[in-house]
């Protein structure tokens, strides 16, 4: 399963570079699909982003940093509270997050055309249910 799962990110990785390669997003540096991704999502904050990505706070924020310089992020003092700094997708950034998108869904449509929606959903199911164990085990 481990093998299975880690080729199957791979097919989703080469669609997410290619399309990126294709809008001029070619310095996306790794992980960074992911950030700009959960971002331009919404449904999670920087920092529950950043913990998923499974990384030290450092590296971390060496990602944004690196983001912010090639112009897909944007920072700005947290109106709420001024020691804190939010993060937002420029132009740039939603262009990579769309692009990313219609990557994922080219990659899901074609799977389902191989496999049907019916295994899709079986197998989201079951990548929900591992997760939910990793989660579990994490505390």
């Amino acid at each position: 399963m481990p093998a299975l799962l880690r080729s199957a990110r791979r097919t989703y990785g080469s669609a997410i570079r290619a399309a990126l390669v294709q809008v001029g997003c070619d310095d996306m540096p790794a992980n960074g699909p992911f950030l700009i991704g959960g971002i331009a999502r919404g449904g999670s904050p920087l920092r529950g982003i950043t913990r998923e990505l499974g990384v030290s706070k450092q590296a971390a924020g060496r990602l944004v940093d690196t983001l912010v310089v090639r112009g897909y992020l944007e920072r700005s003092p947290d109106p709420d509270d001024r020691r804190r700094l939010t993060v937002a997708l420029t132009d740039r950034g939603r262009l990579a997050a769309e692009a990313s998108r219609r990557a994922v869904r080219t990659v899901d449509t074609e799977l389902a055309a191989r496999v049907g929606d019916e295994w899709v959903t079986r197998a989201r199911a079951v990548l929900g249910a591992l997760v939910a164990m990793g989660t579990d085990r994490a505390g």
